[in-house]
């Protein structure tokens, strides 16, 4: 009897123990802002940070565009939204956030002018799907 109830504690110990998605999803991307950010992706796109908003269920990317890619025109007309759709679609990183029916967003921001946000786009399960 006591051995049973030994295991019964162990198991709910185990079970308290566990982190939920959104907490691991929250975790890891404030370990990877600490641990890789700012870090350069390509010449002229930097990655500044990413978070995981519960409330909203939103992985959010945030960059830095720098030189020609600095300009929000030359975005909108290369299809930003449309190449990171495809990028999210495909990508094999995210699939646990994409099961679980996440939203993820991308916001771009100018090195040039400070602050000024250049592009923004959310992705709702129905787009990516």
């Amino acid at each position: 009897m006591k051995r049973i109830a030994f295991v019964v504690m162990a198991a709910l110990m185990l079970a308290a123990c566990q982190e939920s998605l959104e907490e691991r999803c929250e975790r890891e991307a404030r370990e990877f802002t600490e641990k890789k950010c700012p870090s350069l992706i390509t010449p002229g796109v930097t990655i500044d940070s990413m978070t995981f908003n519960k409330a909203s269920q939103t992985m959010s990317y945030y960059y830095s565009l720098s030189g020609v890619l600095d300009n929000s025109e030359a975005l909108k007309k290369n299809n930003l939204r449309d190449i990171l759709l495809k990028e999210l679609k495909n990508s094999t990183q995210t699939q646990m956030c994409k099961e679980a029916g996440y939203n993820f967003r991308y916001v771009y921001y100018s090195t040039q002018k400070k602050g000024t946000k250049l592009f923004e786009a959310t992705f709702q399960e129905k787009d990516y799907r």
